[in-house]
């Protein structure tokens, strides 16, 4: 009987110790903001842009959700002025928003979380990816990590090693963004391989924006592009024989109106997206919204489970 309670006990203890140590339930998890629900609300607004510049583009937080990186420029489409600022929560508060280098944007972690791939450095055809590596509690200076003669385009890893980007892939311009698509690309020792996702989820428009799983399951997807970059976002889901399904809209809360909106982004633990939405420079923010129970949602529909 002794040795049942102490192991209860024990059991008790150890489930205790295991959630306080997911930071992500703790209070002071991203950057201490009030969590959304399905309605998107502009993601700590005074925090990421105290004084000048506009928090834009793909954000990235760390596995264990103590460091947020994001890009902050000057204009839209003008990447003077670029930089990759962050926040780093110290073990009692968020320290930030520091500077973490000038002329990138696009964060991405590996999967192991040992490195960190971006655009930028005056790349404006986008074929070109950078990336830096921890050295302790430091990051490396940027290095070239691919070059190539076509877009690389919003470069994401997965587990399989698989990388995601858009890109025209040697169809046309790599300025004529209305060639690209959203591409799967392998490097090996002595070839990289670029493949079009194929005509389900891509457009005759631009097809760039995006995020994708880890595990590739899902894509959610900047669609429905207009002229003037106004767009809506949906998610497919990929089958089990490696084909996407047909887009589904993340609906009329998220897509409320006209707005360009990218920068996809689901955070580690599965239940935010991340994404920026404006339809010019001043109204221009991060917003959040709860996302796993959509998911759940959309997923059904799509697969039927």
């Amino acid at each position: 009987m002794r040795i049942l309670i102490f192991l209860l006990v024990s059991c008790c203890f150890y489930s205790s110790v295991t959630a306080q140590s997911n930071f992500f339930n703790s209070k002071n998890a991203y950057l201490g903001q009030q969590r959304p629900n399905d309605t998107p609300r502009i993601f700590a607004q005074q925090m990421l842009v105290p004084d000048s510049g506009i928090a834009m583009g793909r954000s990235a937080f760390s596995a264990d959700g103590k460091e947020f990186y994001y890009g902050n420029s000057m204009h839209w489409f003008n990447s003077k002025g670029n930089k990759i600022c962050y926040f780093k929560y110290d073990g009692k508060k968020w320290q930030g928003p520091l500077v973490l280098n000038y002329d990138y944007s696009t964060p991405a972690f590996s999967v192991d979380g040992k490195s960190m791939y971006f655009a930028g450095k005056g790349d404006g055809r986008h074929s070109v990816v950078w990336v830096s590596h921890r050295d302790k509690n430091y990051w490396t200076s940027p290095v070239v990590f691919l070059r190539k003669d076509y877009g690389l385009y919003n470069f994401m890893p997965t587990n399989s090693g698989t990388f995601y980007v858009g890109s025209n892939a040697n169809a046309g311009s790599v300025r004529d963004y209305s060639t690209y698509d959203f591409c799967t690309l392998t490097i090996s020792k002595t070839d990289t391989v670029i493949k079009s996702l194929g005509p389900v989820i891509n457009t005759p428009a631009f097809d760039g924006e995006f995020y994708v799983a880890p595990d590739e399951s899902y894509m959610i997807i900047s669609y429905k592009e207009k002229p003037d970059y106004e767009c809506e976002l949906g998610i497919t889901f990929r089958k089990p024989d490696h084909s996407w399904t047909t887009p589904l809209n993340l609906g009329p809360l998220i897509n409320d109106g006209d707005a360009h909106r990218w920068g996809e982004y689901v955070t580690p633990d599965g239940k935010y997206l991340i994404y920026t939405k404006g339809t010019g420079e001043k109204d221009c923010h991060l917003y959040w919204v709860k996302f796993d129970m959509l998911k759940a949602k959309l997923k059904k529909e799509a697969l039927g489970k």
